[in-house]
């Protein structure tokens, strides 16, 4: 080939070579792509090598869903390049305040210790662990993206290239869905360097029980605070632990939280007007234009209403897990000479989030703040202090007892009932009293009127 053909020359020869070979041959052969090519594009090595497994993996059959592994490898590329060990006394110091954190716990919750040994993570272990989660929580988005790709590229496919492509389109899918993939393990790989324990992101990304610290990011988070390193480590432990004991005593939480997402994501779709408009002024030689698109979330439009009932119930479900954990986690660390000055530095930092927790939310539209945190801890901090930490933590015990949104604006109604019930009272009535003995009255109305004869004269007898 001549080196003077453009680069659009380039791409059509290369989708000629890939889709078909040019004589007929393997496209990965000898007369497949020409690495000298790629070079001339612009072609990221490393990105290469993530996207020409997929291709493989297609070609030959052996690919039939997105290809994740691109996810694991671009996460732990950026998790690992600054990725630092684990020191003995790290492990020491992190596994003290840990033992004395979960002594304090027990005497600020009713729920039982989880009874499994606390864990501290690399950056890359975090990855590892956390992977799978991550993966439950694109994969809608990524299918949409792979098969809106599919649609569009086949739409702006010169003409006497449509063969080729209608006879690829499950290769042009792993495509689209190594290219989302690849795009969510930097961002996966950038969370590794920001967050601090298990639970910082909000979502259960371990499995129920596990507490887990980075004491990398947790060193790097003490920077500059002026806070000594064991009250900021007894600190957190005690968060993390109480975040582990929370959902090792709720087994439904979990279960609870991840249906919210997967409402959420079941209703994403990708906007495939922008989509075939990138695809008909996509330059090969520049491909930023679409990693920026994927990055800032032009291709998913606005949510509809479902997503955003489905993002309130979840927004709503994370704050009462975090204000309870901010509640428990205060109290069981009340005799931290510094615990207001973290507490609030920790508050602010989880509202705020990351630019790693954007470029998620860009990703696949989804924000994991809870945005109704200082209210929700103000609500537990109210029942707790009214009928004590026993009726405050069996309010997780079943899903139906959970407080509503109403009880965070106003608790009143909610201690109440407490009160009376652990006084043997019957409850005061509420609005959901009055409107179940309507319902319970049309219902009665209802029976009674199918039970009288086709002449009005009464019910049937017997």
């Amino acid at each position: 080939m001549s080196d003077e053909n453009t680069p659009d020359d380039d791409f059509q020869e290369m989708l000629r070579r890939l889709l078909g070979g040019a004589d007929g041959a393997s496209p990965f052969g000898a007369s497949g792509i020409d690495p000298e090519q790629l070079g001339r594009m612009g072609v990221d090595p490393a990105m290469l090598q993530q996207m020409m497994g997929a291709l493989q993996g297609a070609m030959s059959g052996a690919s039939e869903g997105i290809d994740w592994g691109a996810t694991r490898v671009g996460a732990l590329h950026l998790a690992n390049q600054s990725s630092r060990g684990i020191a003995s006394t790290q492990r020491a110091d992190l596994g003290q305040a840990f033992q004395l954190a979960d002594l304090w716990l027990s005497e600020a919750t009713a729920l039982d210790a989880t009874g499994e040994t606390p864990r501290v993570f690399t950056r890359g272990e975090w990855v590892e662990q956390t992977l799978a989660v991550w993966q439950e929580l694109a994969e809608p988005v990524a299918t949409s993206i792979a098969d809106a790709l599919t649609g569009a590229l086949s739409a702006q496919a010169p003409e006497e290239m449509e063969g080729m492509i209608q006879g690829a389109q499950r290769m042009l899918r792993a495509v689209g869905g190594s290219l989302f993939a690849t795009q969510l393990g930097q961002v996966v790989g950038r969370l590794s360097l920001e967050v601090v324990s298990g639970g910082d992101v909000g979502i259960p990304l371990l499995p129920a029980g596990m507490a887990a610290i980075l004491p990398q990011n947790f060193a790097d988070l003490g920077d500059g605070l002026e806070i000594p390193d064991d009250q900021l480590a007894l600190y957190f432990a005690a968060r993390e632990l109480a975040h582990a004991r929370l959902f090792k005593h709720a087994r439904w939480l979990r279960l609870g939280v991840m249906s919210q997402v997967t409402d959420f994501a079941r209703g994403i779709h990708v906007d495939t007007d922008a989509l075939e408009d990138l695809a008909t002024r996509f330059d090969p030689s520049h491909p930023e234009e679409l990693q920026g698109a994927l990055q800032s979330g032009a291709l998913l439009p606005q949510q509809t209403d479902a997503q955003r009932a489905a993002l309130a119930r979840l927004e709503h479900m994370l704050a009462l897990v975090e204000g309870w954990v901010d509640v428990v986690a205060a109290d069981a660390t009340s005799r931290v000479p510094s615990l207001d000055r973290i507490a609030e530095v920790t508050r602010r930092r989880r509202a705020a989030g990351g630019p790693a927790e954007d470029a998620l939310a860009a990703l696949v539209g989804l924000e994991l703040r809870p945005r109704r945190l200082r209210e929700a801890a103000a609500m537990w901090r109210a029942v707790g202090d009214a009928v004590g930490a026993s009726a405050r933590d069996a309010l997780w015990d079943y899903p139906d007892l959970v407080p509503t949104p109403e009880d965070i604006d106003d608790p009143t109604a909610l201690i109440a009932r407490l009160e009376a019930s652990l006084r043997g009272d019957s409850a005061p009535r509420d609005e959901m009293d009055d409107a179940l003995d309507r319902l319970l009255a049309e219902a009665a109305g209802s029976d009674e009127s199918d039970d009288q004869d086709e002449t009005g004269e009464g019910p049937r007898p017997v």
